[in-house]
């Protein structure tokens, strides 16, 4: 399969922002796809090589990128990063080169799909004292035999801004017509994708074995399973009516959300944004080898950070020092942690996210083996609101966010939101502020002690129906100046000169970038808005709504996926709340 092929496909994909063409393109793309490459051009469209969860990225940094293009053009790297500066996006940049340096195609061969993958696998894996050297030689031969389009989404590839706005619930729309030739097949789709992670199996399958074997494909030990998820309500009497009975109460930690596979020995460790990070939390691996009875299972949980001194849970930012490269065994040391376990998926085989809620907590407890460092979650069976509220305070004043109240009936649904779970937070029954977790999309930048950095973000809310980020507030206070500074380092190297394709937003910013940061501010409560585009002529004509009064509580989601990030609906959920009477600034 020639590359031009794709390559083609992303410029028409690039052309529209509009869902639906986005799908037929896509579509038409994979039927032209050789069954056997679908894999790789499913990654691709992803701006990707791998799954997630295997860990591996591209990711060359943008001035290794200019050295290629100016060892590959004769230009002077000054000049190129004159052009950088004005086109905004590398990708351009070797277009427009390209386009001028026509010698360079005098003994080009065509780039196929094989090739390029090949090569893009090499800079990805490469290691040693010579790898930089080598990675820009794989970067040069691909631009010698490419064309100007395909140069563009090359460069853009190796960056990792391939900028497309194509999501993983399109790429699945896509699939479903063009192997089924019906869209409503993407449930089928959607949920073996929820259970495999992994996009380029579910398209490998369904257009090599079709739909019953998409059907088939299960839980596996060593592959992370996309989380089950909760709503959200304002009171313990709302939450046991919509139960129905008794339910399970338990404690909502703030703390680290994990999944533990567990093969004889071997232990994975995986965040709820199917990253890999055993080696952040390596006692944590020790206490499940030792304490997970099952010789392979699927156990989740919460990881908290502890005072040693009082058994006291501490702060999520506490936490936060485990998740670095280096320095590990002082970060264990200093740093020291429980794990609560509140569910399992799997055991000795058998696949247990069918069975309801508390045969799973029944399993749970007889595979774990609870010393000081393996704990399950604390929790009480009851139909009663009132000693929910007392266990919430009890729950409190151990540090903990909460509750989440669980249906005992329920099956596992991953990668779901439902309100077989609910969460109930303190912020929904004292005077605390409503918190919410948003999206970072743009960027304004700073006067006075924040000159040369950004001052303040406009911040979104994710539409799961339409795949689209929408704003619903400006920030610029809660941050300190090690907080902006550290924004500022992550964000730069992502900035765009345009809004991003999945988002909605009627407001102008400095620069923009893809939604990828997830952040959690503080608000005092929902109101319509002009101005920002979450639930737009939903409640009100022409108006949306806002958070009022925002302020960062300092917690940087790295555990969050954008897609994870508090969604439009429960913006409009809080707003509607607010007019019945349930603010939550009011006692009940």
């Amino acid at each position: 399969m020639l590359f031009n092929v794709i390559s083609d496909a992303f410029m028409e994909m690039e052309a529209t922002s509009k869902r639906q063409e986005l799908t037929l393109i896509l579509s038409k793309l994979f039927n032209q796809t050789p069954k056997n490459d679908l894999r790789k051009v499913v990654y691709l469209t992803q701006g990707k090589i791998y799954p997630d969860y295997r860990g591996i990225e591209l990711g060359v940094a943008d001035k290794s990128v200019l050295k290629a293009l100016s060892i590959w053009s004769g230009v002077d790297i000054r000049q190129l990063e004159t052009m950088y500066h004005d086109l905004g996006d590398l990708g351009n940049v070797a277009e427009q080169r390209l386009s001028k340096n026509s010698q360079t195609t005098l003994f080009s061969q065509p780039l196929t799909l094989d090739h390029v993958y090949e090569t893009l696998e090499s800079i990805a894996t490469i290691k040693g004292s010579r790898s930089l050297e080598m990675k820009l030689r794989f970067i040069v031969n691909l631009l010698n035999n490419s064309s100007p389009c395909e140069s563009k989404y090359l460069i853009r590839t190796v960056t990792g801004r391939l900028r497309l706005g194509i999501a993983d619930y399109t790429i699945l729309d896509a699939l479903a017509i063009a192997f089924t030739k019906d869209k409503k097949n993407r449930i089928y789709l959607e949920r073996a994708y929820n259970v495999c992670s992994d996009l380029g199996e579910v398209a490998q399958t369904i257009a090599t074995r079709g739909l019953q074997a998409i059907k088939e494909i299960r839980i596996q030990v060593g592959r992370p399973v996309r989380p089950m998820l909760a709503e959200r309500l304002d009171s313990a009497k709302e939450i046991v009516v919509k139960m129905g009975g008794v339910c399970s109460a338990e404690h909502k930690l703030d703390g680290e959300r994990l999944q533990v596979h567990k093969n004889d020995n071997k232990i994975d460790i995986f965040s709820r944004r199917m990253e890999e990070i055993t080696a952040q939390y390596p006692d944590v691996a020790d206490s499940c080898r030792a304490g997970i009875r099952s010789k392979n299972a699927i156990v989740e949980g919460e990881v908290v950070a502890i005072n040693p001194e009082t058994g006291r849970y501490l702060a999520f930012q506490e936490l936060m020092h485990r998740r670095r490269k280096y320095g590990i065994k002082d970060a264990v040391k200093n740093y020291p942690v429980s794990f609560y376990c509140f569910d399992i998926l799997h055991s000795l085989g058998e696949d247990l996210t069918a069975y309801p809620y508390a045969k799973r907590r029944e399993i749970l407890e007889a595979n774990l083996i609870v010393d000081g460092k393996l704990h399950l979650v604390p929790r009480e069976l009851t139909d009663n609101p009132r000693k929910i509220d007392r266990f919430m305070r009890s729950a409190l004043a151990k540090g903990c966010e909460g509750l989440v109240i669980k249906d005992i009936e329920s099956p596992y649904r991953a990668g779901a939101r439902e309100f077989s779970w609910i969460k109930l937070k303190r912020e929904y029954r004292t005077g605390f502020k409503e918190t919410t977790d948003l999206v970072i999309i743009g960027a304004f930048y700073g006067k006075g002690r924040r000159v040369g950095k950004y001052g303040a973000f406009l911040l979104a809310a994710f539409d799961a129906v339409n795949d689209k980020f929408k704003t619903v507030c400006k920030i610029g206070t809660g941050f300190t100046d090690e907080d902006l500074d550290t924004l500022f380092a992550k964000l730069k190297v992502q900035a765009l000169p345009n809004p991003d394709r999945r988002v909605e937003s009627n407001m102008s910013a400095d620069v923009w970038f893809p939604p990828r940061i997830v952040i959690e501010i503080a608000a005092s409560e929902v109101t319509l808005s002009p101005i920002h585009t979450v639930a737009r002529n939903s409640i009100r004509q022409n108006a949306g709504l806002a958070l009022r009064f925002p302020k960062y509580t300092g917690r940087l989601r790295v555990d969050k996926s954008p897609e994870d990030s508090t969604t439009e609906d429960e913006i409009i959920e809080m707003y509607r709340s607010n007019l019945k009477g349930r603010s939550p600034l009011k006692q009940p």
